[in-house]
């Protein structure tokens, strides 16, 4: 097998090229892709779900680390782009809100990763849809705790 026949090798190739266009596309607004991924996971969530979120739901949102949130939240918080308040329910959680400033950013970042995106993927033209199902196949075998 050739590498330009091994899924692993072509998966490396394209995520380090997606990752120069998302920092690219993120460097702008001052964020890094992980700062991106879990702000925007906040304001999803904040959209869909009742309630601000844990940082342990936000953790589990985004896929990272729950130790590692815990020190971007922390510097975002920094930033005033979220607030971190107590939950009245348990002590020991802290439950995430998006400052205005923080959905602002939210907002322009976002438009800027999605026109990435768009520009990125376009070279699947029609096979966009059987790739996303693939990749979405694969991230279903990786199960709730990876």
């Amino acid at each position: 097998m050739t590498p330009e026949q091994s899924p692993g090798f072509l998966l490396w190739r394209v995520t380090l090229a997606w990752q120069r266009a998302m920092r690219s596309a993120l460097a702008p607004h001052e964020l890094t892709h992980v700062q991106f991924v879990l702000l925007a996971s906040l304001w999803w969530i904040s959209e869909h779900e009742d309630g601000p979120p844990t940082q342990t739901r936000l953790a589990a949102q985004a896929g990272t680390d729950p130790m590692m949130t815990s020190q971007v939240i922390r510097k975002l918080e920094a930033r005033r782009l979220l607030k971190r308040e107590p939950d009245p329910a348990d002590s020991r959680a802290l439950r995430l809100r998006l400052t205005a400033s923080g959905r602002r950013l939210v907002d322009r970042a976002l438009a800027d990763v999605e026109a990435a995106d768009e520009q990125f993927f376009g070279a699947l033209s029609n096979r966009e849809a059987g790739f996303v199902a693939g990749l979405r196949s694969l991230a279903d075998n990786l199960g709730p705790s990876r």
